[in-house]
């Protein structure tokens, strides 16, 4: 007798079902590991947050959407921290279960489990776990946008273009990586029949309205800040520089999608001993103007945007590399053909739950072991609570007024925004990125300085010192990470701008 476990029974008879269980237990992880490691935000997560407390049409970090959201589910909370991370996991869940019914409709719901699966490893490595923000936000509106141009392609449901404008519009408020991810999207409808035939109404004319009053304001920023400029074109003598720059994105990208690699070379005959005992996972035959879409968004978002980010020298993949890679787990699926064999299923299992458990388990490592075996400081260690209560209530005893803004050292200052009462964050180093305060203003509302202190008497840097005369520092604050093991003390200095005005 045949044995099939039960796992693979599952996604012959409840696809749904398994796709429902390791998403939300993926969620659920990403969801419970920062609430119980983290005392500071990850990443630039703190910045998200006192930057979205501003509610400004845009910033130089891009559209508002998600400094909005980010905002919003913080307050909801209670200002805390497990709302934002919370809103992480919902963005997370929304992406894959779009994939998943964009996988059904070119696979068939047992090969749309595969590709979700494999797509969770690429998520896995690709995108941050619990750092809400546009990279974060932007994946569940491409994989939505992506769903609602199949079916608007290859299945000619005109009910789609409502939900297909909202989702362009608020992409366009979401990353500045849209206008190429649109481009894209019309490149591909404009390359064959079906899609040129679903251009030809005025459909299109009502989605474009739709998408223009949702990004209206954000546009009307743009112009007025004057930031409409493209980034400057390489020189001769850079081309050489910027190339490589271009292979070691593309190296990235290789190296997030190796958990499929891993599962491809595993499911391979070649470690097969019975190939002829392999349970089986079937599918209808793949449209192929599906195949041409599948392959065509599993392609061109990654090579186009790490293209871009080589010629011109950005850290990362234009729209991140969760968006450049969402589709190629649905791509490894359609182009196995039309019977999937499972061979050696444990293994896979086992390799499957490797690749989704290795970066929590790297997030423990770094929060519990990195301490005692190096000198480097985890920023996720720091109790920012802590922090923002002390120069909050500092603040208040000395000038019998809430804290209203802090500045100084950028890392600190934004940790301290976080605090219930919610100060501003004014970079006196860079007044032009907060310009709902600047240097009159505070010197005028007054607010907490800090800085990293190098001695104990607490003396400030000279670029603070420069642009606050007469600065008198406090005794500085030693704070104590989660786990100190081999790391120093956070040792803050800080001083007080009293207020000009009661």
């Amino acid at each position: 007798m045949r044995f099939t476990s039960l796992i693979i029974e599952l996604i012959r008879a409840r696809p749904r079902l398994v796709v429902w269980l390791v998403v939300l237990l993926q969620a659920a992880l990403w969801l419970i590991l920062p609430l119980l490691l983290y005392r500071s935000p990850p990443g630039d997560l703190a910045t998200v947050l006192a930057f979205g407390r501003e509610y400004q049409v845009g910033t130089d970090l891009g559209p508002p959407l998600a400094f909005w959201l980010a905002d919003i589910a913080f307050r909801a909370a209670g200002n805390h921290m497990f709302g934002v991370y919370l809103l992480a996991q919902i963005c997370s869940i929304a992406m894959f279960w779009a994939l998943y019914l964009l996988a059904r409709a070119v696979v068939g719901g047992q090969q749309a489990v595969l590709a979700v699966l494999l797509t969770m490893t690429v998520a896995a490595f690709s995108s941050p776990g619990a750092e809400f923000g546009p990279l974060v936000l932007a994946r569940p509106l491409w994989a939505l946008l992506l769903l609602h141009s199949w079916q608007l392609i290859g299945q000619g449901r005109r009910n789609a273009w409502f939900a297909w404008s909202i989702e362009a519009g608020l992409l366009l408020l979401t990353t500045s990586a849209a206008i190429g991810l649109l481009l894209l999207l019309a490149g591909f409808a404009l390359a064959n029949a079906r899609g040129r035939r679903m251009l030809m109404s005025f459909d299109p004319l009502f989605a474009l309205l739709v998408i223009v009053v949702l990004a209206l304001p954000y546009l009307v920023w743009l112009i007025r800040a004057d930031v409409l400029a493209l980034p400057q074109w390489p020189t001769i003598p850079d081309l050489s520089g910027r190339a490589l720059h271009w292979a070691t994105l593309l190296g990235g990208l290789l190296l997030a999608i190796s958990g499929i690699l891993l599962l491809v070379l595993l499911n391979s005959g070649w470690f097969a001993r019975n190939p002829e005992e392999a349970p089986i996972i079937y599918r209808p035959p793949v449209d192929p103007l599906a195949r041409d879409f599948v392959y065509f968004f599993a392609i061109g978002p990654a090579l186009v945007g790490s293209l871009i980010s080589g010629l011109f020298d950005l850290d990362r993949v234009v729209g991140g590399a969760g968006i450049a890679l969402l589709m190629s787990g649905l791509a490894a699926i359609v182009a196995t053909g039309d019977l999937v064999h499972l061979r050696r299923h444990r293994v896979l299992r086992s390799a499957w739950a490797a690749a989704i458990l290795a970066p929590a388990l790297a997030v423990i490592a770094t929060t519990l072991f990195l301490p005692w075996t190096g000198s480097g400081e985890v920023a996720t260690s720091l109790p920012a609570i802590a922090i923002a209560r002390f120069f909050d209530t500092s603040f208040e005893r000395r000038t019998n007024q809430r804290l209203r803004a802090v500045t100084g050292d950028a890392q600190l200052a934004t940790l301290i925004t976080l605090d219930a009462r919610r100060p501003h964050l004014f970079l006196d180093a860079a007044p032009e990125r907060t310009p709902w305060l600047t240097l009159a203003k505070f010197n005028e509302t007054g607010g907490v300085v800090v800085w990293r202190a190098s001695d104990t008497i607490g003396t400030p840097p000279a670029d603070i010192v420069r642009r606050f005369p007469g600065l008198v520092p406090e005794v500085p604050r030693v704070f104590e990470p989660l786990i100190t093991g081999r790391q120093p003390l956070l040792r803050i200095g800080w001083a007080i701008v009293r207020p000009k005005t009661p």
